[in-house]
């Protein structure tokens, strides 16, 4: 006997969901990382959030002595950048035939976690992919390729004339330890640093082969999340396969913020029959944005071959 769709509704809302939600985020080594340092945030503030930018210091500061008069001239220092969230889905169908062949409880359960799996898989590809959207998909949320750049608009804010809004962006075509340094040196003031890479696994492979062997250490965070590593400078160069072809991201994750809307945060829209078909559908539902607060602290090699 067929399970009722009510204690199905609950068992995927209840079991299933989250682990989907898990299996997404753990799919990806920056949304692995997100997630592990609480950087996965919500809002419900509407279709756009509008994330203050600093841009310049106080000019009103110094030195003084004794009764000087001292300077309370104000400055602008702080805009905005506004960002868009995007909307995603994935279905889950049940046809009748099918639900009539897998009937029994735990047949049903097993069919429908199944049917779960493959709507997780969609999920993470298709947001792994746009993690690094360079903006020309417009359903997309605008992701790495963007906030990493020189030139165009991002966030709303025009890089042609306000330079400080621009990334570290280098179009050499070989890798070599030197070059590293220097790209990491135009994201570096003081202390505050790039403190991840993500590439190819090409980059990766042409990597690996400029180091000495026993420079050849991993992070033990990241390979124990499952991502092959090693280190440049102290911090993990991971290989993600959505990556594209000739990109080497140094990032600093101080300045890069994912959110979701607290209403549309993978959430499960129950199984419902249309009038016209015997076939059963559930959704998932999701909202993504990542707002880069920084972009002169991010770095990217575009062109390596």
């Amino acid at each position: 006997m067929a399970v009722p769709y009510t204690e199905i509704n609950s068992i995927t809302q209840k079991k299933f969901v989250p682990k989907l939600v898990d299996t997404i985020f753990n799919s990806n080594p920056l949304f692995q990382r997100w997630k592990k340092a609480g950087k996965m945030n919500t809002y419900d503030g509407g279709t756009s959030l509008m994330m203050p930018v600093a841009y310049a210091q106080t000019t009103a500061a110094g030195a003084y002595s004794g009764a000087d008069t001292l300077d309370v001239t104000a400055n602008d220092q702080i805009t905005a950048a506004e960002f868009n969230l995007k909307y995603y889905y994935a279905s889950i169908s049940i046809n009748r035939t099918d639900e009539l062949q897998n009937s029994g409880a735990a047949q049903i359960i097993n069919f429908v976690k199944a049917k779960v799996q493959l709507a997780e898989k969609s999920l993470a590809d298709q947001l792994g992919t746009d993690l690094f959207n360079a903006g020309s998909v417009a359903k997309n949320f605008v992701g790495l390729r963007s906030m990493v750049l020189n030139s165009g608009t991002y966030g709303g804010i025009a890089r042609s004339s306000n330079s400080w809004w621009n990334g570290q962006v280098s179009t050499v075509t070989s890798l070599t330890i030197p070059r590293l340094r220097t790209l990491k040196g135009l994201c570096t003031v003081d202390s505050d640093k790039p403190n991840v890479h993500i590439t190819t696994q090409t980059q990766y492979d042409n990597y690996y082969g400029l180091l000495q062997p026993q420079q050849r250490f991993q992070d033990s965070e990241t390979a124990n999340g499952g991502f092959t590593n090693i280190l440049f400078e102290g911090n993990p160069v991971i290989v993600d396969s959505h990556c594209p072809s000739g990109y080497w991201f140094m990032l600093n994750e101080n300045y890069i913020e994912p959110y979701a809307h607290t209403d549309e945060n993978f959430r499960f829209e129950p199984f419902m029959k249309p009038y016209n078909q015997n076939t059963s559908y559930a959704k998932i539902y999701h909202s993504m944005l990542l707002a880069g607060t920084n972009c002169r602290m991010q770095g990217v090699f575009t062109s390596l071959t």
